[in-house]
């Protein structure tokens, strides 16, 4: 497995590993897949904050995928982001998620990040949380009730990681 910087051109696998979590999945709030434009958008707005946007590889083939936006645009939050993983399906259990995620948290500790958010829908599945909190992620709090998809009302669990020392 090789983590890497994600290119521009490694965004049509991208949107391939993602579509089917916003189609058929409570994972994300997204209710429309993004488009390729998007997705070159996305890319540009992350790379030109100075933060990690990253692609797992297995023999070649895009696996995964984690990036971090700033979690706020008010300049005070400068220095706290939210993470995104999503890992593809034929490629789960196979510690991608967590490698991504360490290598997310440690390009965003030289990226001058202080804060990493986590904001995981409550599905039932402990997965996403697990990992976080495998990784020092510690509870932040619950918003209940404040998305709907595929009919369903689902929370979200926040959780966060200290990147400084007190």
């Amino acid at each position: 497995m090789v983590v890497r910087p994600a290119r521009p051109e490694d965004l049509d696998a991208v949107a391939g590993i993602y579509t089917p979590f916003v189609s058929d999945s409570l994972v994300t709030f997204e209710l429309e897949p993004p488009d390729r434009a998007e997705w070159l958008r996305r890319h540009e707005h992350v790379t030109a904050a100075g933060l990690p946007f990253l692609l797992a590889e297995v023999d070649g083939r895009a696996a995964g995928y984690a990036y971090c936006t700033p979690w706020r645009t008010r300049p005070a939050y400068h220095g706290t982001v939210e993470d995104s993983i999503y890992v593809a399906p034929w490629a789960a259990g196979r510690g991608i998620g967590g490698r991504l995620l360490d290598a997310l948290l440690t390009a965003c500790g030289q990226a001058d990040v202080r804060q990493v958010l986590a904001v995981v829908v409550d599905t039932g599945d402990p997965a996403s949380v697990a990992l976080h909190r495998s990784r020092g992620f510690t509870d932040a709090g619950r918003l209940r009730g404040v998305g709907v998809k595929h009919g369903r009302t689902l929370d979200t669990v926040l959780l966060q990681r200290s990147l400084v020392s007190d």
